[in-house]
């Protein structure tokens, strides 16, 4: 083996090479960084398009008043497309709930109808109101007008145009008390009176001492 030569006699014998081939020895070349791949290239892309939009448009709404109020405006133009093409609910439908049935009732301005008071089993109808009279004892066994003989206590009635049989109860209207009388005999004939009872039923209503008494009538079943 010879003796190691020295630095300089290696750069002497490097250029020694160069000039007698005429190629000087290249520095050795690095391996090139690898490509992306153009699906992760576009996946990156897509990520920071999705992660800067939504921070642009927060910044641009921060702001309570200036100019960023009208940036705000510009970012979500969408609304703006439909300006005059949407027309405006009428005021009778803009309290209206668009999830409740249509059967559904408001309770607020619900009024719910009043009954009527139903009638006392057997009317049939009332006679409206009207004043009652009594006759007795001048009368008494005397014929009435469907040929009975007239008895003051009994429970019967003359009226002017009820067919004879007809069964009304007669109620004073002062002292709420009630008889039911079956109409056998044709009267008053005194101007205002309504109707002529017995002196038996006019003791059940309690009008004996006044002589007359405002009284309801309505006509009940036989």
């Amino acid at each position: 083996m010879g003796s190691p030569k020295s630095l300089g006699d290696l750069r002497t014998n490097r250029g020694a090479r160069a000039d007698a081939t005429g190629i000087a020895d290249a520095p050795a070349l690095s391996s090139p960084p690898p490509k992306p791949a153009p699906v992760t290239a576009m996946i990156a892309a897509l990520v920071a398009i999705f992660t800067l939009a939504p921070l642009s448009a927060s910044s641009a709404q921060t702001t309570p008043d200036g100019p960023s109020a009208a940036n705000s405006a510009a970012a979500i133009p969408f609304a703006a497309h439909f300006e005059g093409v949407i027309e405006p609910l009428p005021r009778e439908l803009e309290d209206i709930d668009p999830l409740a049935p249509p059967t559904a009732v408001d309770l607020d301005t619900f009024e719910p109808p009043i009954e009527p008071k139903p009638e006392p089993a057997g009317v049939i109808r009332s006679l409206g109101n009207g004043v009652a009279s009594y006759y007795g004892r001048r009368f008494h066994g005397r014929l009435t007008a469907n040929g009975e003989r007239f008895d003051m206590r009994a429970m019967t009635a003359a009226h002017k145009t009820l067919p004879f049989g007809s069964m009304v109860r007669v109620t004073n209207t002062r002292n709420g008390r009630s008889v039911t009388v079956r109409i056998n005999d044709r009267g008053p004939f005194i101007r205002g009176r309504t109707i002529d009872l017995s002196r038996g039923a006019a003791e059940r209503i309690g009008m004996i001492a006044q002589g007359h008494a405002r009284v309801a009538l309505e006509l009940v079943g036989r």
